[in-house]
């Protein structure tokens, strides 16, 4: 038999377990797993020593094209996240020009990733106030789901929601089967608390902190259960940085809420201390938080709480972030780091003994069967050979020169992970090895997807009894 490619010798994490077993790749797919695989094959692979994970899906990053690519957009994007293990990553909708709240919108930036783009990617809708009645025509062109912001976005084109416009974008998301994330901090909390930290020119990072504290966030995650069990509108809440709002998440779980959580490596791997000493390139929103509070988050992720961990790459211009120029309060608030959230989970496989078959589950299993991607996610016979080769035996210390951002500066200059990304592959084909790019043909796809499955009309009736009850 005359295969496109094996791949020999390599320990391959599969859902629940890992073993030494050579993969083989026929039209992208992988077409057979066993030990000593005889055959020919036009490509042979030696990954030896090496751990064979399936390609990450990181389902929340920002690209910023249309409009903002010289934040960053699909090309340089794409490939940080090659350079990083991924194979899939879904794009948020809120800093292009125009935002993508509209199937116009959402068809533009997919023509522009389908040019650009390395490796394969979803789109995110937005729901924002006004744009209620555009959300089934995005949903039918194939969005992954819907975003919403319950505090201020820093982008005008993309207005947070207002109680009103979240409870009738959820109704309608409903409808639609689709799943609605969250970026989960309370404005009216986070507005006042700045106001008065502004009035008394208090702008410390100590002051920062304070503004945007675990209470904001648990009061949003607390009122979106609220409203989702009223409109039986699916959940998803991006980079929760607290133990208290994942403790109610999980609450609403065993309630009977269909809600998903993501946590992001910064929160995993940097504390306040960093902000204070790096400055604004560790400025996000949540914001890092103190040690005590960090190690509660971890332990919430090591008993199974959280059910994926993604980048929420958030890239701007350093100028924006200058301390020269900007105070704290003034500067964008988004990490840089896409490409490092695969190493980072299997640093923390090393430091607290996770099995590795826990971080395959994190970075790409989950988001898989979350979002609906039936041909990604795990290694298997019949699945898209989408693959990460990493040695857990060489270290990796970032710097400008390997980091494929557009803008270097980030969090994560000058750390070393204990981990390398040796190669990344997509359908079979080597997008990255060793350092290098290899994107001469910009392979990735748009993945359109479906919704999940649909209420019934006597439950999407209800909600207006309910509405007026509420």
């Amino acid at each position: 038999m005359n295969y496109d490619l094996i791949i020999r010798n390599g320990f391959v994490i599969f859902p629940d377990e890992v073993q030494k077993v050579d993969l083989v790749v026929k039209d992208g797919v992988i077409v057979k797993i066993d030990k000593n695989v005889m055959g020919s094959s036009d490509r042979v692979i030696d990954a030896e020593d090496k751990y064979i994970f399936p390609g990450m899906i990181d389902s929340h990053v920002h690209f910023n094209e249309p409009g903002r690519e010289i934040w960053e957009g699909f090309l340089t994007g794409s490939n940080m996240m090659a350079a990083g293990g991924i194979t899939t990553f879904f794009d948020m909708p809120l800093n292009g020009i125009p935002s993508t709240i509209d199937r116009s919108a959402l068809l533009q930036k997919a023509n522009i990733g389908q040019k650009k783009s390395l490796v394969d990617f979803g789109l995110w809708g937005g729901l924002v106030p006004g744009n209620v009645n555009q959300l089934k025509e995005l949903a039918d062109a194939g969005v992954v789901g819907f975003k919403a912001f319950l505090s201020e976005t820093g982008n005008r084109e993309f207005e947070r929601v207002d109680d009103m416009t979240l409870l009738e974008g959820m109704k309608e998301i409903a409808s639609l089967g689709k799943i609605l994330a969250l970026h989960a901090e309370s404005g009216p909390i986070t507005n006042v608390l700045t106001k008065w930290k502004k009035e008394q020119g208090c702008l410390s990072t100590d002051d920062y902190i304070e503004t945007r504290p675990i209470v904001a966030e648990v009061e949003a995650v607390e009122r979106a259960i609220t409203y989702a069990k009223l409109t039986g509108c699916s959940l998803h809440f991006v980079h929760i940085s607290s133990e208290e709002a994942i403790l109610k998440i999980e609450e609403a779980k065993h309630d009977g809420v269909d809600v998903t959580v993501e946590t992001c490596p910064h929160y995993l791997l940097f504390t306040h201390d960093d902000l204070v000493r790096k400055g604004p390139v560790a400025k996000c929103a949540p914001p890092l938080r103190k040690k005590p509070e960090q190690e509660k988050l971890i332990q919430q992720l090591l008993d199974g709480k959280i059910d994926m961990v993604t980048s929420d790459h958030s890239p701007c211009p350093y100028g924006m972030k200058d301390p020269m120029t900007h105070n704290l309060f003034q500067a964008w608030g988004g990490i840089s780091g896409g490409q490092f959230t695969l190493m980072a989970m299997v640093e923390m496989a090393k430091k607290y003994e996770i099995p590795l078959t826990k971080i395959a589950k994190w970075t790409s299993l989950h988001p898989a069967t979350r979002f609906g991607l039936t041909t990604k996610g795990k290694i298997a016979v019949g699945m898209d050979a989408d693959l990460a080769i990493v040695s857990i035996d060489d270290s990796y210390t970032v710097t400008e020169d390997n980091f494929f951002a557009k803008h270097k500066q980030s969090l994560y200059l000058g750390h070393t992970f204990p981990c390398k990304i040796k190669a990344t592959l997509l359908r079979g084909e080597v997008v990255y090895e060793n350092g290098h790019l290899n994107g001469q043909e910009r392979s990735g796809q748009w993945l359109r997807l479906g919704g999940l499955p649909s209420l019934r009309e006597s439950e999407i009736a209800s909600f207006d009894v309910q509405l007026k009850a509420f």
